[in-house]
């Protein structure tokens, strides 16, 4: 295991050009070019806020109460950008090995790299979208922290790319050998998406009476919650998760690397073989 993450670390260059070029095809022919990554996730915003936010008034449940800085605006986007990263990820992760066939089977590198040039492509892409965020910032006069500077926001990214990185792993080797992966990854995207507390403060399931407990340990159970709750904890203190689902965060991203990974070098040979 040491000798392959050196291998991919003395490949890494290998993830950079991949890396690049997949942006640059994502981008040609393009009249906005990279101005997409910016209005993609700013008319998803104002969608969900127009639905979330204006009819069903969930900026009730924004942590910190209605006056929090930034409102339920600033939550969402703050929400919505990282989330993107994360299923743009899923999305194409069933396809990292079979879209990049004759590379693999003619290139001596490493396959993980494969999978983790899916994932900071995704995690670039991302990087990207701050000037949106910032907008934000600076427009809802929103406020953040040391606390959030330092030790959440760094956490959250630390944490969803290795859960991320895990995920693509595991489906990128699986899918290469079932095909109804891709089918499923379809419908698990949009059921994490409204199970994460991206446009939906989890307070308003945690602190409801509406939920049984099953339910509600189930839903704290998804480390992308606390994900998704340290990224909103950069500008709402009171959303920082609290050590159970922080636990779950952290503790789902290892599992979730150490399996993907695993089944990943289990199947290697038989991934070869179908490619």
């Amino acid at each position: 295991m040491a000798s392959r993450a050196l291998s991919v670390w003395q490949n890494r260059q290998v993830v950079g050009l991949l890396v690049k070029r997949d942006l640059k095809v994502k981008y040609q022919k393009s009249i906005l070019g990279y101005a997409w990554s910016m209005l993609e996730p700013l008319a998803m915003a104002g969608v969900y806020f127009f639905v979330f936010g204006l009819i069903f008034n969930t900026n009730r449940g924004v942590p910190g109460g209605d006056d929090a800085p930034g409102g339920y605006l600033l939550f969402l986007i703050s929400g919505l950008l990282p989330w993107l990263w994360f299923s743009t990820a899923l999305n194409e992760a069933p396809k990292a090995l079979i879209s990049q066939a004759k590379l693999i089977t003619t290139m001596k590198v490493p396959r993980e790299i494969f999978p983790i040039a899916v994932v900071t492509r995704g995690f670039v892409d991302y990087l990207f979208t701050w000037p949106v965020l910032l907008l934000f910032v600076f427009a809802l006069s929103g406020r953040t922290h040391l606390m959030g500077l330092l030790v959440w926001l760094p956490l959250a990214l630390l944490v969803q790319y290795a859960f991320t990185l895990g995920v693509t792993f595991l489906l990128a080797s699986v899918n290469v050998l079932v095909r109804d992966v891709e089918r499923v990854v379809r419908i698990l995207n949009r059921v994490l998406f409204y199970a994460s507390a991206i446009i939906i403060p989890s307070g308003m399931v945690l602190d409801s009476d509406s939920f049984p407990q099953w339910f509600k340990v189930l839903y704290e159970l998804n480390p992308l919650l606390g994900i998704f709750k340290m990224h909103h904890a950069v500008w709402y203190p009171a959303d920082a998760p609290n050590a159970f689902i922080l636990g779950t965060s952290i503790g789902g991203a290892i599992i979730a690397l150490a399996v993907g990974y695993w089944t990943f070098r289990r199947l290697e040979t038989s991934v070869l073989k179908e490619l």
